[in-house]
């Protein structure tokens, strides 16, 4: 019976897949490290207090995209170019999902409905990174590889979550509150399908690497497939909700933790 547990020990086992899954990983958090560093930096002048906080949250997500470097390092591989399919952050880009990047490499000063538009796209995106990384935890906490690096991204990914919740909190206090549900159901609406495709081609790829008989490979797109489903009925609800986290204040103070792996 296959099992999730099952099919990431399969990649983690395997150079060439693990090369692939460190690839994609470490390209998306670069990807999302410049992007908080541009938006850090074009934020607008009512919102300048916010700047520390969005260029902690991009400082974590290059320290992300190094530790996945190291795992690979570590291993003696180099990285391999991501195919354009498996490509999330690029593919959201792609679909309006969060701030173009045109926009972000310009020198105009961003408005208050960007910042909200950044943070609805990262309540989003950081609710999925929180959830695939608790999976990771529950299985790979204790091993000898991976675990202090799934640990530590793990317990960031839910400090990004917690943030998002606060400041949207914040800004639907101040009147916003219409705009970031409208923004929100825009943003899940699209991410559920761009992370649908995202996951086959992964898998895909991964199917071909490890040689997977077409049964596996049907079954594992069928649970693709499901999950889908789910989400599309009602289960993207969870990435719309808006609640005070239990981490106050979760990227501000001290500074973020080196890496290691």
């Amino acid at each position: 019976m296959l099992s999730a547990k099952g099919v990431f020990e399969e990649i983690l086992d395997n150079d060439e897949s693990f090369r692939l899954f460190c690839s994609i990983a470490a390209s998306g958090e670069a990807q999302g490290g410049w992007e908080n560093g541009r938006i850090a930096a074009l934020v607008p002048a009512s919102e300048r207090a916010l700047a520390p906080k969005i260029t902690r949250h991009g400082a974590d997500e290059d320290k992300h995209g190094r530790i996945f470097g190291a795992l690979l390092k570590k291993r003696g591989l180099t990285p391999v170019e991501v195919p354009h399919e498996t490509d999330y952050t690029m593919l959201l880009e792609k679909h309006g999902i969060g701030l173009a990047h045109d926009k972000l490499k310009g020198d105009e000063p961003l408005t208050v409905q960007d910042v909200l538009t950044y943070l609805a796209h990262s309540r989003v995106t950081e609710q999925r990174a929180s959830e695939q990384m608790r999976l990771l935890l529950k299985y790979f906490a204790d091993h000898p590889d991976i675990g202090r690096a799934v640990r530590m991204i793990s317990n960031d990914e839910d400090n990004h979550l917690a943030y998002c919740h606060e400041e949207l909190l914040r800004f639907a206090s101040a009147g916003h509150g219409h705009a970031i549900q409208r923004t929100l159901r825009e943003c899940a609406h699209t991410e559920i399908r761009v992370y649908r495709d995202v996951s086959l081609a992964v898998m895909d790829h991964m199917g071909r690497i490890l040689r997977w008989p077409p049964t596996k490979r049907k079954v594992l797109a069928a649970g693709i497939h499901a999950v889908y489903a789910f989400e599309r009925l009602g289960g993207w609800r969870r990435m719309v909700s808006l609640r005070l986290p239990e981490r106050r204040d979760a990227l501000g103070g001290s500074a973020p933790a080196p890496e290691f792996a």
